[in-house]
């Protein structure tokens, strides 16, 4: 009998570890910024936009409705436990609420999947959105933008103990893994068609795949990739250089060209006073990689 229990006690134990590393297998351990390195963002108390509707909703409640990312390590990542966000297009966020006359510590921010952006701006779900949002001719069709505010490139994300790809040329039967429908997966299916493509729904997913070697690289925005090394920095590794570009946008609802002209002043002020470095280098310069100039501001007409 004594021998049973000790060994059903074993058992229990061992399904405890067991559980405990199944967690949520491969993924990188949650690690971000800290709250007490941020920088604050000085609020324009007398700042008005009575010819933007958005700002006008936004200025009555009180506080802005932001959609971010939740799983972009260093860039738009939630807490799970606080239900708090982190990151470099967080603080993005919070300076252009600062600028805009409303303290960013009120803002109201939602998770937004990317298929979901440009619905949550046309039905004012959100005022505006800052995550990782590439801006292109065909988007500007349906929302606008601000911006670009980061310029950011396809590359590849591959274990520190990988040795034999440096680039996209080096992917020929390599199992590459993207989100599902993106434009980096639709990028390698049509310029690197002897790679074997996996998808999945998130980056996340891709990166737990990577990590228990079920596929060889993932690819998506460097700056992504970045966010994901610097979290297990003796696992992964990003190689080779950027092989496409991507401006990072504010995109805000289509037609608002006050919010969208004023969020452009906003950025503009914010590179010249030092405030857009002071986030990179608490955000995404943990990783190591030191904050580049940032792009020009494109300041396209009316529509």
């Amino acid at each position: 009998m004594c021998a049973r229990r000790v060994l059903r006690a074993l058992l229990a134990l061992l399904a405890l570890l067991s559980a405990a590393a199944c967690g949520k297998e491969g993924s990188p351990p949650t690690k971000g910024p800290a709250v007490d390195k941020l920088p604050h963002y000085q609020v324009d108390r007398g700042f008005s936009l009575p010819d933007s509707p958005t700002w006008r909703r936004a200025a009555k409640r009180g506080y802005f409705v932001v959609g971010v990312k939740e799983d972009q390590p260093y860039l738009g990542e939630k807490d799970p436990a606080r239900g708090t966000y982190a990151g470099f297009d967080i603080e993005i966020a919070k300076m252009m609420s600062a600028s805009l006359g409303l303290p960013p510590d009120r803002i109201r921010f939602r998770t937004i999947a990317s298929a979901n952006r440009e619905t949550a701006l046309q039905n004012g779900q959100i005022d505006y959105y800052v995550g990782t949002y590439t801006i292109n001719d065909n988007r500007k069709k349906l929302v606008g933008f601000a911006g670009p505010y980061y310029m950011a490139g396809q590359s590849l994300l591959v274990r520190k103990d990988e040795n034999d790809i440096h680039g996209p040329e080096d992917l020929a039967g390599k199992r590459v893994c993207s989100a599902t429908g993106s434009t980096p997966y639709q990028r390698i299916k049509a310029d690197y068609p002897k790679a074997v493509l996996v998808s999945y729904d998130t980056y996340s997913a891709c990166v737990d795949n990577l990590l228990t070697y079920q596929v060889d690289a993932v690819t998506t925005d460097d700056a992504i990739l970045i966010g994901y090394a610097a979290k297990v920095p003796d696992e992964l590794k990003v190689v080779g250089r950027p092989f496409s570009e991507e401006p990072y946008g504010i995109g805000v609802p289509r037609g608002d060209n006050a919010l969208r002209f004023a969020l452009d002043d906003a950025l503009a002020a914010r590179e010249k006073d030092g405030d857009w470095k002071k986030a990179y280098d608490a955000t995404l310069g943990l990783s190591g990689v030191p904050a580049p100039r940032p792009p020009a501001i494109d300041r396209y007409p009316a529509s």
